[in-house]
Protein backbone atom coordinates (compact mmCIF):
# COMPACT_ATOMS: atom_id res chain seq x y z
CA UNK A 1 0.00 0.00 0.00
CA UNK A 2 1.16 3.55 -0.66
CA UNK A 3 1.68 5.99 2.12
CA UNK A 4 0.25 9.62 1.66
CA UNK A 5 2.73 12.33 0.35
CA UNK A 6 3.18 14.80 3.17
CA UNK A 7 3.44 17.54 0.57
CA UNK A 8 -0.03 16.47 -0.64
CA UNK A 9 -2.14 19.31 0.82
CA UNK A 10 -5.16 18.17 2.63
CA UNK A 11 -8.52 18.33 0.50
CA UNK A 12 -12.28 17.92 1.29
CA UNK A 13 -14.56 20.57 3.58
CA UNK A 14 -13.09 18.82 6.79
CA UNK A 15 -9.85 19.58 6.58
CA UNK A 16 -9.63 22.90 5.45
CA UNK A 17 -8.49 25.51 7.86
CA UNK A 18 -11.55 27.51 7.80
CA UNK A 19 -13.65 23.77 8.45
CA UNK A 20 -11.53 22.92 11.41
CA UNK A 21 -12.48 26.68 12.94
CA UNK A 22 -15.77 25.53 12.61
CA UNK A 23 -15.28 22.55 14.29
CA UNK A 24 -13.49 24.17 16.40
CA UNK A 25 -15.81 26.86 17.16
CA UNK A 26 -19.12 23.59 17.47
CA UNK A 27 -17.10 22.59 20.22
CA UNK A 28 -16.78 25.69 22.00
CA UNK A 29 -20.47 26.46 22.25
CA UNK A 30 -20.85 22.75 23.21
CA UNK A 31 -18.68 22.86 25.81
CA UNK A 32 -20.56 26.36 27.12
CA UNK A 33 -23.68 24.94 26.88
CA UNK A 34 -23.00 22.08 29.17
CA UNK A 35 -21.70 24.69 31.16
CA UNK A 36 -24.49 26.87 31.40
CA UNK A 37 -26.71 23.97 32.34
CA UNK A 38 -24.37 22.65 35.12
CA UNK A 39 -24.35 26.06 36.16
CA UNK A 40 -28.31 25.93 35.98
CA UNK A 41 -28.49 22.69 37.86
CA UNK A 42 -26.04 24.14 40.86
CA UNK A 43 -28.00 27.50 41.54
CA UNK A 44 -31.24 25.40 41.29
CA UNK A 45 -29.38 22.85 43.96
CA UNK A 46 -28.23 25.77 45.95
CA UNK A 47 -31.29 27.57 46.41
CA UNK A 48 -33.16 24.45 47.47
CA UNK A 49 -30.62 23.39 50.20
CA UNK A 50 -30.63 27.16 51.08
CA UNK A 51 -34.10 26.91 51.18
CA UNK A 52 -34.38 23.69 53.10
CA UNK A 53 -31.30 24.73 55.49
CA UNK A 54 -33.28 28.01 56.30
CA UNK A 55 -36.89 26.73 57.09
CA UNK A 56 -35.74 23.24 58.90
CA UNK A 57 -33.01 25.97 61.41
CA UNK A 58 -36.10 27.88 61.62
CA UNK A 59 -38.20 24.78 62.68
CA UNK A 60 -36.07 22.67 65.34
CA UNK A 61 -37.01 24.62 68.23
CA UNK A 62 -40.83 24.24 67.12
CA UNK A 63 -40.86 20.40 67.32
CA UNK A 64 -39.32 20.45 70.75
CA UNK A 65 -40.76 22.63 74.27
CA UNK A 66 -39.87 23.17 77.87
CA UNK A 67 -42.42 22.10 80.61
CA UNK A 68 -42.98 22.83 84.02
CA UNK A 69 -43.67 19.44 86.27
CA UNK A 70 -45.30 20.32 89.24
CA UNK A 71 -46.66 17.62 92.30
CA UNK A 72 -50.36 18.48 93.13
CA UNK A 73 -53.25 17.06 95.36
CA UNK A 74 -56.33 17.40 92.96
CA UNK A 75 -58.70 18.92 95.34
CA UNK A 76 -62.34 18.35 94.93
CA UNK A 77 -63.05 21.48 96.82
CA UNK A 78 -61.23 23.43 93.25
CA UNK A 79 -61.94 21.03 90.52
CA UNK A 80 -65.23 20.14 91.48
CA UNK A 81 -66.41 22.85 93.78
CA UNK A 82 -70.15 22.12 93.03
CA UNK A 83 -69.63 18.25 93.69
CA UNK A 84 -71.35 17.50 90.19
CA UNK A 85 -68.50 14.49 89.73
CA UNK A 86 -69.56 15.55 86.20
CA UNK A 87 -66.39 14.83 83.96
CA UNK A 88 -67.61 17.26 81.39
CA UNK A 89 -68.06 19.77 84.08
CA UNK A 90 -64.63 19.19 85.20
CA UNK A 91 -63.05 19.12 82.06
CA UNK A 92 -63.94 22.52 81.62
CA UNK A 93 -62.93 24.02 84.74
CA UNK A 94 -60.00 25.29 83.89
CA UNK A 95 -59.60 28.04 86.61
CA UNK A 96 -59.73 25.66 89.62
CA UNK A 97 -56.60 23.78 87.79
CA UNK A 98 -54.92 27.41 87.25
CA UNK A 99 -55.60 28.10 91.01
CA UNK A 100 -53.86 24.30 92.52
CA UNK A 101 -50.73 25.70 90.12
CA UNK A 102 -50.89 28.59 91.34
CA UNK A 103 -50.56 27.86 94.95
CA UNK A 104 -48.03 25.68 94.01
CA UNK A 105 -45.72 28.30 92.80
CA UNK A 106 -46.76 31.27 95.29
CA UNK A 107 -46.12 28.16 98.11
CA UNK A 108 -42.33 28.35 96.65
CA UNK A 109 -41.69 31.65 95.75
CA UNK A 110 -43.83 34.34 96.75
CA UNK A 111 -43.85 35.65 100.11
CA UNK A 112 -47.30 35.58 102.62
CA UNK A 113 -48.21 39.82 101.91
CA UNK A 114 -46.93 39.71 98.17
CA UNK A 115 -49.63 42.19 96.28
CA UNK A 116 -51.13 41.55 92.84
CA UNK A 117 -48.40 43.00 90.65
CA UNK A 118 -46.05 40.14 92.49
CA UNK A 119 -48.51 37.37 91.56
CA UNK A 120 -49.12 38.09 87.93
CA UNK A 121 -45.09 38.21 87.05
CA UNK A 122 -45.25 34.60 88.67
CA UNK A 123 -48.48 33.28 87.08
CA UNK A 124 -47.29 34.98 83.63
CA UNK A 125 -44.56 31.65 83.46
CA UNK A 126 -47.92 29.70 81.71
CA UNK A 127 -51.07 30.64 80.27
CA UNK A 128 -54.20 29.98 81.83
CA UNK A 129 -55.30 27.05 79.32
CA UNK A 130 -51.94 25.54 80.28
CA UNK A 131 -53.71 23.24 82.13
CA UNK A 132 -56.39 22.45 80.19
CA UNK A 133 -54.67 19.26 79.15
CA UNK A 134 -54.39 18.07 83.62
CA UNK A 135 -58.52 19.01 83.43
CA UNK A 136 -59.14 16.24 80.62
CA UNK A 137 -57.11 13.93 81.84
CA UNK A 138 -58.17 14.33 85.24
CA UNK A 139 -62.27 13.70 84.02
CA UNK A 140 -61.03 10.97 82.11
CA UNK A 141 -60.15 9.22 85.20
CA UNK A 142 -62.11 10.69 87.99
CA UNK A 143 -60.22 8.65 90.60
CA UNK A 144 -57.19 10.73 90.32
CA UNK A 145 -59.36 13.67 92.53
CA UNK A 146 -57.79 13.63 96.20
CA UNK A 147 -54.71 12.15 95.41
CA UNK A 148 -51.42 13.51 94.71
CA UNK A 149 -50.40 13.54 90.88
CA UNK A 150 -47.78 14.96 88.96
CA UNK A 151 -48.16 16.87 85.70
CA UNK A 152 -46.37 18.75 82.89
CA UNK A 153 -47.85 22.27 81.96
CA UNK A 154 -46.59 23.69 79.03
CA UNK A 155 -44.02 27.29 80.02
CA UNK A 156 -45.49 30.72 78.34
CA UNK A 157 -43.74 30.87 74.71
CA UNK A 158 -41.86 33.88 76.21
CA UNK A 159 -40.02 31.45 79.05
CA UNK A 160 -39.73 28.83 76.70
CA UNK A 161 -38.13 30.87 74.12
CA UNK A 162 -35.73 31.90 76.33
CA UNK A 163 -34.81 28.84 77.24
CA UNK A 164 -34.02 28.13 73.94
CA UNK A 165 -31.46 31.09 73.93
CA UNK A 166 -34.03 33.72 72.69
CA UNK A 167 -35.71 37.15 74.40
CA UNK A 168 -32.19 38.65 74.48
CA UNK A 169 -28.53 38.21 74.35
CA UNK A 170 -26.72 36.72 77.23
CA UNK A 171 -23.49 35.50 78.77
CA UNK A 172 -22.66 33.50 81.74
CA UNK A 173 -19.98 34.01 83.83
CA UNK A 174 -18.22 32.52 87.09
CA UNK A 175 -17.88 34.75 89.26
CA UNK A 176 -16.24 32.26 92.01
CA UNK A 177 -16.01 32.31 95.43
CA UNK A 178 -16.59 35.67 97.55
CA UNK A 179 -14.15 37.60 99.80
CA UNK A 180 -17.01 39.08 101.77
CA UNK A 181 -20.59 39.51 102.00
CA UNK A 182 -22.66 42.19 104.34
CA UNK A 183 -26.15 43.67 104.04
CA UNK A 184 -29.63 42.40 104.27
CA UNK A 185 -32.33 40.82 101.66
CA UNK A 186 -34.26 43.81 102.76
CA UNK A 187 -31.91 46.82 102.39
CA UNK A 188 -29.77 45.46 100.02
CA UNK A 189 -26.37 43.34 99.82
CA UNK A 190 -23.00 44.02 98.97
CA UNK A 191 -20.40 41.21 98.00
CA UNK A 192 -16.62 41.69 97.38
CA UNK A 193 -15.27 39.69 94.67
CA UNK A 194 -11.37 37.80 95.45
CA UNK A 195 -10.00 37.55 91.58
CA UNK A 196 -9.37 40.80 89.70
CA UNK A 197 -9.84 38.84 86.53
CA UNK A 198 -13.09 38.01 87.45
CA UNK A 199 -14.27 42.03 87.91
CA UNK A 200 -12.75 42.13 84.14
CA UNK A 201 -14.63 39.66 82.73
CA UNK A 202 -17.86 40.95 84.26
CA UNK A 203 -16.83 44.13 82.96
CA UNK A 204 -16.22 43.17 79.24
CA UNK A 205 -19.73 41.18 79.25
CA UNK A 206 -21.00 44.55 79.84
CA UNK A 207 -19.39 46.80 77.92
CA UNK A 208 -20.28 44.02 75.03
CA UNK A 209 -23.56 44.38 75.29
CA UNK A 210 -23.70 48.43 75.89
CA UNK A 211 -25.93 49.93 73.15
CA UNK A 212 -24.43 52.50 71.16
CA UNK A 213 -26.46 54.95 69.01
CA UNK A 214 -29.76 55.79 69.28
CA UNK A 215 -30.28 52.86 71.04
CA UNK A 216 -31.01 53.36 74.55
CA UNK A 217 -31.52 49.96 76.57
CA UNK A 218 -28.66 48.96 78.77
CA UNK A 219 -27.34 45.86 79.87
CA UNK A 220 -28.42 43.99 83.05
CA UNK A 221 -26.82 41.68 85.65
CA UNK A 222 -28.06 39.41 87.39
CA UNK A 223 -26.15 38.21 90.25
CA UNK A 224 -26.33 34.32 91.75
CA UNK A 225 -25.23 33.28 94.74
CA UNK A 226 -26.35 29.39 95.92
CA UNK A 227 -30.30 29.56 95.70
CA UNK A 228 -30.48 33.22 95.57
CA UNK A 229 -30.62 35.71 93.06
CA UNK A 230 -29.73 39.58 92.93
CA UNK A 231 -30.02 42.18 90.66
CA UNK A 232 -26.61 44.02 89.71
CA UNK A 233 -27.36 47.32 91.22
CA UNK A 234 -24.18 49.29 91.55
CA UNK A 235 -20.11 48.30 90.91
CA UNK A 236 -17.23 50.07 92.89
CA UNK A 237 -14.15 48.35 91.84
CA UNK A 238 -14.22 44.60 93.84
CA UNK A 239 -17.48 45.51 95.55
CA UNK A 240 -20.86 44.91 94.24
CA UNK A 241 -24.17 46.22 95.38
CA UNK A 242 -26.95 43.79 94.81
CA UNK A 243 -30.75 43.51 95.02
CA UNK A 244 -32.83 40.71 96.30
CA UNK A 245 -35.02 39.16 93.33
CA UNK A 246 -36.09 35.58 93.89
CA UNK A 247 -34.92 32.30 95.49
CA UNK A 248 -34.17 31.75 99.42
CA UNK A 249 -34.92 34.37 101.14
CA UNK A 250 -31.71 34.21 103.80
CA UNK A 251 -28.25 35.89 103.61
CA UNK A 252 -26.42 33.15 101.45
CA UNK A 253 -23.21 32.09 102.91
CA UNK A 254 -19.33 33.24 101.48
CA UNK A 255 -18.37 29.56 99.95
CA UNK A 256 -21.50 29.51 97.97
CA UNK A 257 -21.07 29.07 94.38
CA UNK A 258 -21.54 32.59 92.29
CA UNK A 259 -22.25 33.82 88.94
CA UNK A 260 -23.02 36.36 86.51
CA UNK A 261 -25.62 36.00 83.99
CA UNK A 262 -25.07 39.27 81.52
CA UNK A 263 -28.43 39.85 79.81
CA UNK A 264 -28.23 42.16 76.76
CA UNK A 265 -31.57 44.69 77.62
CA UNK A 266 -33.12 45.65 80.61
CA UNK A 267 -36.06 44.46 81.09
CA UNK A 268 -37.83 47.38 80.21
CA UNK A 269 -36.98 46.30 76.56
CA UNK A 270 -37.14 42.55 76.99
CA UNK A 271 -40.29 40.49 77.46
CA UNK A 272 -39.87 38.70 80.25
CA UNK A 273 -38.71 40.51 83.90
CA UNK A 274 -35.41 40.10 85.64
CA UNK A 275 -37.48 38.08 88.53
CA UNK A 276 -39.24 35.74 85.75
CA UNK A 277 -35.82 34.90 84.74
CA UNK A 278 -34.68 34.08 87.78
CA UNK A 279 -37.67 31.85 88.94
CA UNK A 280 -37.48 29.98 85.39
CA UNK A 281 -33.45 29.52 86.32
CA UNK A 282 -34.39 28.78 89.85
CA UNK A 283 -36.75 25.88 88.31
CA UNK A 284 -34.81 23.91 85.84
CA UNK A 285 -31.91 23.91 88.43
CA UNK A 286 -34.02 21.68 90.52
CA UNK A 287 -34.87 20.24 87.21
CA UNK A 288 -38.80 20.65 87.30
CA UNK A 289 -38.43 22.06 83.76
CA UNK A 290 -37.39 19.78 81.10
CA UNK A 291 -37.44 20.01 76.77
CA UNK A 292 -39.88 16.91 75.42
CA UNK A 293 -41.07 16.60 71.82
CA UNK A 294 -43.83 18.88 71.15
CA UNK A 295 -46.39 16.22 70.42
CA UNK A 296 -49.10 18.82 70.75
CA UNK A 297 -48.01 20.15 67.75
CA UNK A 298 -49.37 17.43 66.08
CA UNK A 299 -52.40 16.62 68.32
CA UNK A 300 -54.27 20.13 69.11
CA UNK A 301 -55.90 22.47 67.05
CA UNK A 302 -55.01 25.86 66.72
CA UNK A 303 -54.62 28.47 69.80
CA UNK A 304 -53.91 31.82 70.09
CA UNK A 305 -51.14 31.01 72.44
CA UNK A 306 -48.01 29.74 70.32
CA UNK A 307 -46.97 27.12 73.54
CA UNK A 308 -50.60 25.79 72.96
CA UNK A 309 -51.14 25.82 68.98
CA UNK A 310 -51.39 22.91 66.72
CA UNK A 311 -51.40 22.02 63.22
CA UNK A 312 -54.00 18.79 63.61
CA UNK A 313 -57.62 20.92 62.61
CA UNK A 314 -55.33 21.69 59.41
CA UNK A 315 -54.06 18.88 59.06
CA UNK A 316 -56.95 16.87 58.82
CA UNK A 317 -58.84 19.77 57.08
CA UNK A 318 -56.52 19.38 54.52
CA UNK A 319 -56.76 15.64 53.92
CA UNK A 320 -60.83 15.99 54.14
CA UNK A 321 -60.73 18.91 51.49
CA UNK A 322 -58.06 16.89 49.50
CA UNK A 323 -60.40 13.84 49.41
CA UNK A 324 -63.30 16.15 48.16
CA UNK A 325 -60.81 17.34 45.47
CA UNK A 326 -60.22 14.00 44.21
CA UNK A 327 -63.78 12.71 44.00
CA UNK A 328 -64.37 15.70 41.92
CA UNK A 329 -61.56 16.24 39.62
CA UNK A 330 -60.12 12.56 38.73
CA UNK A 331 -63.29 11.19 37.53
CA UNK A 332 -64.60 14.16 35.94
CA UNK A 333 -61.10 14.52 34.09
CA UNK A 334 -60.33 11.22 33.17
CA UNK A 335 -63.43 10.84 31.42
CA UNK A 336 -63.83 13.87 29.96
CA UNK A 337 -59.93 13.23 28.67
CA UNK A 338 -60.87 10.13 27.24
CA UNK A 339 -64.26 11.27 25.58
CA UNK A 340 -62.46 14.44 23.80
CA UNK A 341 -59.44 11.96 23.23
CA UNK A 342 -61.08 9.00 21.43
CA UNK A 343 -64.44 9.37 20.73
CA UNK A 344 -65.17 13.33 19.60
CA UNK A 345 -64.94 14.01 16.09
CA UNK A 346 -62.63 17.14 15.33
CA UNK A 347 -64.49 19.98 14.32
CA UNK A 348 -64.97 23.44 15.48
CA UNK A 349 -66.83 22.75 18.91
CA UNK A 350 -64.21 20.21 19.82
CA UNK A 351 -61.44 22.46 19.16
CA UNK A 352 -63.25 25.35 21.17
CA UNK A 353 -63.65 23.12 24.12
CA UNK A 354 -59.28 22.24 24.01
CA UNK A 355 -58.74 25.71 23.91
CA UNK A 356 -60.95 26.63 26.83
CA UNK A 357 -59.39 24.04 28.60
CA UNK A 358 -55.76 25.06 28.19
CA UNK A 359 -56.65 28.76 28.97
CA UNK A 360 -58.44 27.80 32.10
CA UNK A 361 -54.89 25.73 33.34
CA UNK A 362 -53.71 28.83 33.12
CA UNK A 363 -55.90 30.95 34.75
CA UNK A 364 -55.09 32.33 38.56
CA UNK A 365 -56.25 30.03 41.30
CA UNK A 366 -57.31 33.36 43.02
CA UNK A 367 -59.90 33.45 40.45
CA UNK A 368 -61.50 30.03 41.20
CA UNK A 369 -61.69 31.44 44.90
CA UNK A 370 -63.74 34.40 43.64
CA UNK A 371 -66.38 31.94 41.30
CA UNK A 372 -66.49 29.63 44.02
CA UNK A 373 -67.20 31.96 46.72
CA UNK A 374 -69.70 33.46 44.65
CA UNK A 375 -71.77 30.34 43.33
CA UNK A 376 -71.44 28.10 46.20
CA UNK A 377 -71.35 30.26 49.33
CA UNK A 378 -73.90 33.36 47.93
CA UNK A 379 -75.91 31.22 45.06
CA UNK A 380 -76.56 27.64 46.68
CA UNK A 381 -76.29 29.13 50.36
CA UNK A 382 -73.52 26.28 51.34
CA UNK A 383 -71.66 27.23 55.07
CA UNK A 384 -68.18 28.91 54.68
CA UNK A 385 -64.58 27.56 55.64
CA UNK A 386 -66.19 23.74 54.82
CA UNK A 387 -63.71 21.18 53.48
CA UNK A 388 -66.98 20.80 51.25
CA UNK A 389 -66.97 24.00 49.59
CA UNK A 390 -62.80 23.92 48.61
CA UNK A 391 -62.75 20.88 47.62
CA UNK A 392 -64.95 21.78 45.15
CA UNK A 393 -63.25 24.93 44.10
CA UNK A 394 -59.62 23.09 44.42
CA UNK A 395 -61.08 20.63 42.45
CA UNK A 396 -62.49 22.85 40.00
CA UNK A 397 -58.89 24.00 39.57
CA UNK A 398 -57.05 20.71 39.31
CA UNK A 399 -59.98 19.63 36.45
CA UNK A 400 -57.80 21.22 33.25
CA UNK A 401 -54.70 19.92 34.41
CA UNK A 402 -56.21 16.32 34.67
CA UNK A 403 -57.79 16.55 31.57
CA UNK A 404 -54.60 17.55 29.86
CA UNK A 405 -52.19 15.15 31.51
CA UNK A 406 -54.89 12.41 30.73
CA UNK A 407 -54.93 13.49 27.39
CA UNK A 408 -51.29 13.36 26.78
CA UNK A 409 -51.56 9.83 28.75
CA UNK A 410 -53.58 8.32 25.74
CA UNK A 411 -52.41 9.94 23.15
CA UNK A 412 -48.79 8.26 23.83
CA UNK A 413 -50.43 4.65 23.72
CA UNK A 414 -49.47 3.75 20.43
CA UNK A 415 -52.41 3.48 17.32
CA UNK A 416 -51.44 -0.23 16.88
CA UNK A 417 -53.05 -1.14 20.65
CA UNK A 418 -55.96 0.02 19.01
CA UNK A 419 -55.96 -1.27 15.75
CA UNK A 420 -55.26 -5.16 17.36
CA UNK A 421 -58.30 -4.36 19.28
CA UNK A 422 -60.40 -4.04 16.85
CA UNK A 423 -58.94 -5.92 14.41
CA UNK A 424 -59.91 -9.05 16.88
CA UNK A 425 -63.56 -7.74 16.96
CA UNK A 426 -63.53 -5.41 20.11
CA UNK A 427 -65.78 -2.74 20.03
CA UNK A 428 -64.64 0.72 20.49
CA UNK A 429 -65.69 1.06 23.74
CA UNK A 430 -63.50 -2.19 24.80
CA UNK A 431 -60.51 -1.14 23.10
CA UNK A 432 -60.70 2.16 24.74
CA UNK A 433 -61.36 0.55 27.71
CA UNK A 434 -59.73 -2.54 27.92
CA UNK A 435 -56.33 -1.87 26.67
CA UNK A 436 -55.77 1.79 25.95
CA UNK A 437 -56.99 3.09 29.16
CA UNK A 438 -55.07 0.81 31.23
CA UNK A 439 -51.26 1.26 29.42
CA UNK A 440 -52.66 4.87 29.93
CA UNK A 441 -52.59 4.68 33.79
CA UNK A 442 -49.56 5.45 34.66
CA UNK A 443 -49.36 8.86 32.75
CA UNK A 444 -53.00 9.75 34.27
CA UNK A 445 -52.33 8.55 37.74
CA UNK A 446 -49.01 10.88 37.00
CA UNK A 447 -50.86 13.68 36.12
CA UNK A 448 -53.53 13.55 38.76
CA UNK A 449 -51.78 13.33 41.56
CA UNK A 450 -49.03 16.14 40.62
CA UNK A 451 -52.43 18.29 40.29
CA UNK A 452 -53.68 17.38 43.61
CA UNK A 453 -50.40 17.98 44.74
CA UNK A 454 -50.64 21.84 43.13
CA UNK A 455 -54.06 21.96 45.10
CA UNK A 456 -52.48 21.07 48.74
CA UNK A 457 -50.35 23.80 48.24
CA UNK A 458 -53.34 26.61 47.23
CA UNK A 459 -53.69 29.18 49.22
CA UNK A 460 -55.93 32.11 47.37
CA UNK A 461 -58.89 30.39 46.57
CA UNK A 462 -59.31 28.93 50.05
CA UNK A 463 -58.80 32.35 51.55
CA UNK A 464 -62.00 33.90 49.80
CA UNK A 465 -64.34 31.13 50.71
CA UNK A 466 -63.28 31.77 54.48
CA UNK A 467 -61.09 29.11 55.52
CA UNK A 468 -58.62 31.22 56.94
CA UNK A 469 -61.28 31.51 60.05
CA UNK A 470 -60.29 30.22 63.59
CA UNK A 471 -60.69 26.84 63.78
CA UNK A 472 -60.48 25.24 67.53
CA UNK A 473 -61.69 21.87 67.17
CA UNK A 474 -60.68 18.85 64.54
CA UNK A 475 -63.29 18.21 61.74
CA UNK A 476 -65.10 15.08 61.95
CA UNK A 477 -66.62 15.51 58.30
CA UNK A 478 -66.47 17.67 55.17
CA UNK A 479 -69.37 19.94 56.44
CA UNK A 480 -67.39 21.21 59.40
CA UNK A 481 -65.77 24.44 60.09
CA UNK A 482 -61.92 23.47 59.26
CA UNK A 483 -58.91 25.02 57.46
CA UNK A 484 -55.81 23.71 55.55
CA UNK A 485 -52.13 23.72 56.36
CA UNK A 486 -51.02 26.42 53.21
CA UNK A 487 -54.26 28.67 55.23
CA UNK A 488 -52.51 27.80 58.68
CA UNK A 489 -49.35 28.83 57.50
CA UNK A 490 -50.31 32.05 56.26
CA UNK A 491 -52.30 32.64 59.99
CA UNK A 492 -49.23 31.66 61.98
CA UNK A 493 -46.70 33.58 59.48
CA UNK A 494 -49.01 37.02 60.50
CA UNK A 495 -48.67 36.56 64.28
CA UNK A 496 -46.38 39.08 66.10
CA UNK A 497 -44.91 36.84 69.22
CA UNK A 498 -41.94 35.49 67.95
CA UNK A 499 -42.41 32.00 68.92
CA UNK A 500 -44.77 31.89 65.70
CA UNK A 501 -42.00 31.81 63.47
CA UNK A 502 -40.70 28.64 64.41
CA UNK A 503 -44.34 27.56 64.69
CA UNK A 504 -44.71 28.83 61.40
CA UNK A 505 -41.31 26.97 59.46
CA UNK A 506 -42.61 23.69 61.19
CA UNK A 507 -45.97 24.16 59.43
CA UNK A 508 -44.18 24.37 56.36
CA UNK A 509 -42.15 21.33 56.91
CA UNK A 510 -45.40 19.29 57.72
CA UNK A 511 -46.49 20.25 54.59
CA UNK A 512 -43.81 19.74 52.60
CA UNK A 513 -43.70 16.21 54.01
CA UNK A 514 -46.92 15.82 52.11
CA UNK A 515 -45.66 17.25 49.06
CA UNK A 516 -42.90 14.80 49.16
CA UNK A 517 -45.33 11.98 49.80
CA UNK A 518 -47.46 12.30 46.77
CA UNK A 519 -45.02 13.02 44.55
CA UNK A 520 -43.31 9.66 45.72
CA UNK A 521 -46.16 7.66 45.24
CA UNK A 522 -46.57 8.79 41.91
CA UNK A 523 -43.02 8.07 40.77
CA UNK A 524 -44.28 4.71 42.60
CA UNK A 525 -47.29 4.53 40.33
CA UNK A 526 -45.40 5.54 37.00
CA UNK A 527 -42.57 2.90 37.73
CA UNK A 528 -44.85 0.15 38.83
CA UNK A 529 -47.48 0.16 35.79
CA UNK A 530 -44.81 2.16 33.01
CA UNK A 531 -44.25 -0.21 30.14
CA UNK A 532 -42.30 0.58 27.11
CA UNK A 533 -42.71 -0.61 23.34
Amino acid sequence: MNSPDPQTPPKGSFVTEKALKRLKKRHAAEARFKFYGQAAIGIAVVALCTLLVSIIGQATSAFSRNVLSFDVTIAASEVDPEGTKDPEEIARNVSGFNLLLQDSLSEQFLPEDAGRPLQRELYGLFTRLAVLPIARKTADNMSTIGTRQTFDVALADDVDLFLKGGVTDRKNINLGGLQAITGSLEDGVQIRLKDDATIKRLDDALSDFTPEGTDTSKPTALVNIGDTWFRLAGRDGAALDLTYIAGTRSLPSEAAKTTALVLAQSQENRTLSDRQIAWTMILKKEGRIQSVFNTSLFTHSDSTYPELAGAAAAIVGSLLTMLITALLAIPVGIFAAVYLEEFAKKNRLTDFIEVNINNLAAVPSIVFGLLGAAVFINFLGMPRSVPLVGGLVLGLLVLPTVIIASRAALKSVPPSIRTAALGVGASKTQSVFHHVLPLAAPGILTGSIIGMARALGETAPLLLIGMVAFVAEVPDGPMDESTVLPVLIYKWSTGAERAWEPMTAAAIIILLIFLVMMNLIAIILRRRFERRW
